[in-house]
């Protein structure tokens, strides 16, 4: 895992597809890794459909950011959301 992404500040957004987030602009974290934890295990799962989560320069979509959530659960660092 690359754990200088999930170290570094991100810009979420949230919505049900990338107009809508873009429009509605984007929750700003502290680090990559509470914005993912944030939009895999609070958002309303219809938020992900257009999600998207910038971190230094590079955009990552809705299953990126999936796989950095199970990613993060392996190592503990996440809760588990699906069996």
């Amino acid at each position: 895992m690359n754990t200088h992404i999930l170290n570094a500040p991100g810009d979420l957004f949230l919505g049900s597809d990338a107009a809508t987030a873009l429009a509605q602009g984007a929750r700003r974290f502290s680090s990559a890794a509470k914005a993912v934890r944030f939009a895999m295990e609070h958002a309303a799962p219809v938020s992900l459909r257009g999600a998207m989560l910038r971190i230094d320069g590079q955009t990552l979509g809705p299953d990126q950011i999936r796989s950095l959530h199970e990613q993060m659960e392996t190592i503990g660092q996440a809760r588990r959301t699906h069996q």
